[in-house]
């Protein structure tokens, strides 16, 4: 449980920080369109063209070791799918009826943006968003099992992995119940994402 602190901070930050980032690329690509959204979602497609666990080992990689590191390493894997999901959205809010009614009344372009499809987008945005973050907490233990993210003394699910598979044979119990919380936890965060996505429908 006191190892769960800094695999929890690993699976919001992350999270947290590419919806702002993200959210804001997608819905300014998706309500601006034209070459605005041709730059922005092709520099997100050159991220998304590859595997998000193999991205975050890279970025890792090169960076180095450690929390910080690996916080950013989840923040960039994640920036592409929410612009993604928050561009596709824009752009279905931004033809309604009450957006064209807005720009008929005179309303500025930001006046619009703000008032009109900003609120009428986060909400779907938010429920992606919590669906990615129990990704992130996998991901954040896996780099720290193969040594590329929470390293020692810190107490993290996914080191403690790591550094207990050699005693599995000698007090397995001790060696599974990282990996339990894990699974525990990942689940109860896509069972969250599941039941939002069904008010939402």
């Amino acid at each position: 449980i006191y190892g769960g602190r800094i695999s929890l901070l690993m699976g919001f930050v992350p999270v947290s920080i590419a919806t702002l980032v993200g959210g804001t690329l997608g819905i300014l690509a998706g309500y601006a369109g034209g070459p605005l959204n041709t730059v922005i979602m092709r520099t997100m497609d050159v991220f998304y063209a590859f595997p998000s666990v193999l991205l975050a080992v890279a970025i890792s990689g090169v960076l180095g070791g450690g929390m910080l590191n690996g916080l950013i390493a989840l923040t960039l894997i994640f920036v592409p799918s929410i612009a993604r999901v928050s561009e596709s959205i824009t752009m279905q809010v931004r033809t309604q009826d009450f957006v064209d009614a807005a720009r008929a009344t005179g309303a500025y372009p930001h006046q619009i943006l703000i008032g009109h499809v900003l609120k009428n987008v986060i909400a779907p945005i938010l429920v992606f968003a919590s669906s990615l973050i129990s990704i992130s907490i996998v991901v954040a233990a896996g780099l720290s099992f193969l040594g590329l993210g929470v390293a020692p003394p810190q107490p993290e699910w996914g080191l403690m992995l790591s550094t207990l598979r050699q005693s599995i044979y000698v007090a397995p119990l001790n060696a599974v119940l990282p990996g339990v919380m894990i699974f525990i936890t990942s689940m109860c965060f896509n069972q969250i994402g599941r039941a939002s996505c069904r008010e939402r429908v």
